[in-house]
């Protein structure tokens, strides 16, 4: 019939779930300090009193954002190598802060962690106590690989380019801004490396990552160069 306007369809239900799955948009969309429970609720079609019927409040949503985070990542496979299970982790947790650069700041500073966020560390403990390191060096393992996981993390987010022209275009202009011979080691650095064929920064977090994984594995029993433990008051690792 004409002038006939089409029905809208039912309305989709509020849970805790879709509440949380929102504040993850708004956050990826416009930062962490776009993040109110006023705009949440606005984002979500409803009053803001009604969203309390669904989380307790602002740090009640962070844990469950931080949650879904954790839920994304993959836990370590049983079926692979400790050092192949920590890089496909590292790169699933890469990916995951790549998506959302708000959470970088946020992944280990929650007091009342949720399920996702339990399994997942008591998943890559388990994956390197099943490797045979000790207690004290699996807690040495998870938190030199985390520190860096993050640490790239936080510098891939806050970098002034995005892709390897566009890094490789930047470094160009700054050598040819810099007075000659004021600074040779850069110009070096920038010449030989970075404006060389096929380089992209991103390899650089496999670099080190590998480093990391190498010297662990020297705590390992039976490792042909035992690793020292250097924390005051510690065992020798080996």
């Amino acid at each position: 019939m004409a002038g006939r306007t089409k029905e809208a369809g039912p309305r989709q239900p509020l849970t805790r779930e879709r509440a949380l799955q929102e504040a993850v948009a708004l956050a990826d969309a416009d930062g962490m300090g776009s993040l109110t429970m006023r705009r949440l609720a606005a984002r979500l079609g409803i009053e803001a009193m009604s969203l309390y019927y669904h989380v307790a409040n602002k740090d009640d949503v962070l844990d469950g954002m931080i949650d879904l985070v954790f839920s994304e990542i993959g836990l370590p496979r049983g079926d692979t190598d400790w050092k192949t299970a920590m890089r496909q982790r590292a790169d699933a947790v890469r990916a995951s802060l790549s998506r959302h650069p708000w959470a970088i700041s946020l992944m280990e500073s929650r007091r009342t962690p949720g399920p996702a966020t339990l399994r997942h560390h008591d998943a890559v403990i388990g994956c390197l106590r099943q490797a045979g390191f000790s207690i004290e060096m699996t807690a040495h393992a998870y938190s030199a690989i985390d520190s860096y996981l993050y640490g790239f993390a936080h510098l891939e987010a806050n970098l002034p380019f995005e892709t390897a022209e566009e890094s490789r275009d930047m470094a160009d202009a700054m050598v040819g801004q810099m007075p000659a011979g004021e600074y040779p080691h850069l110009v070096e650095l920038a010449t030989n490396h970075v404006l060389q064929p096929g380089y992209d920064h991103g390899n650089e977090f496999r670099f080190g990552l590998d480093l990391i994984l190498d010297g662990l594995e020297r705590s390992l029993p039976g490792a042909a160069v035992p690793l020292r433990s250097t924390v005051p008051g510690s065992a020798p690792a080996g």
